[in-house]
């Protein structure tokens, strides 16, 4: 009668620990605009600019090296047929979905 309550608990635990307890594309508490951008490549994302503007689309490439840091947004909500290149700069907020 014991084994029942014990297994439960087993489990319970089981599943809270298992991979399947957590999100992939969980935004870590260190994360930076470029570093979660990186993270997400070939994810879709929306991107929150300067006057407010939202980009949704599809982070095809990151470029951090040199002066122009960009990302590359493919499949663009909207404006399918276009492909845009924003300043790593100009990017106030990173959405993803993360669950």
């Amino acid at each position: 009668m014991t084994s029942r309550p014990l297994t439960a608990v087993a489990v319970i635990a089981w599943l809270a620990l298992s991979p399947f307890a957590r999100s992939d594309n969980a935004v870590p508490t260190n994360a930076t605009v470029a570093s979660t951008l990186t993270a997400n490549v070939g994810k879709a994302v929306t991107l929150r600019l300067g006057a407010g503007e939202e980009l949704t689309g599809v982070v095809r490439a990151v470029n951090l090296t040199g002066a122009d840091k960009a990302v590359v947004l493919g499949q663009l909500s909207g404006r399918e047929y276009f492909d845009a290149v924003i300043a790593i700069g100009a990017v106030q907020a990173v959405i993803v979905r993360s669950r």
